[in-house]
């Protein structure tokens, strides 16, 4: 069983619309991607040991097309491909939190980072998805 569409343009229109989703998702996500970047922060933010606090303001979230912090843990500077968000933590002044994060074999590991992450991630994954799925509704 199968539907027909007429000539009036109603196929034209489908297409179009399916033309849309892509780029209305893609547009879509950015917002509730940013905004789930910044929610995992605060985790992370709030388990982070806080002796001088450069560690806590170190937390950083990056949106796409823009430059982490140089020396930010993982991975230094690099940009942030499209539809992708990078909490790091760590720059210039502070280098050392995978050190607190893994220890050593001097400092017994206090992590933070990942812990923060496995808090928050759900809520920023389900808002994601919301914001696309509606975009698919949306998109003409």
């Amino acid at each position: 069983m199968g539907f027909l569409m007429s000539d009036d343009g109603g196929l034209k229109s489908f297409q179009n619309r399916l033309r849309a989703i892509p780029k209305a998702a893609r547009k879509s996500a950015e917002p509730a991607l940013l905004t789930g970047g910044y929610e995992i922060a605060d985790a992370i933010e709030s388990l982070a040991p806080e002796d001088s606090g450069d560690l806590v303001g170190s937390v950083d979230v990056t949106p796409p097309g823009q430059t982490t912090p140089p020396y930010s843990q993982p991975g230094g500077a690099t940009v942030v491909p499209e539809n992708q968000v990078l909490i790091t933590v760590g720059n210039t002044d502070v280098r050392y939190p995978h050190l607190q994060e893994y220890g050593t074999k001097h400092h017994a590991a206090q992590p933070f980072f990942w812990p923060g992450f496995r808090l928050a991630r759900k809520r920023a994954e389900n808002r994601i998805k919301r914001a696309i799925a509606k975009s698919i509704r949306e998109a003409r």
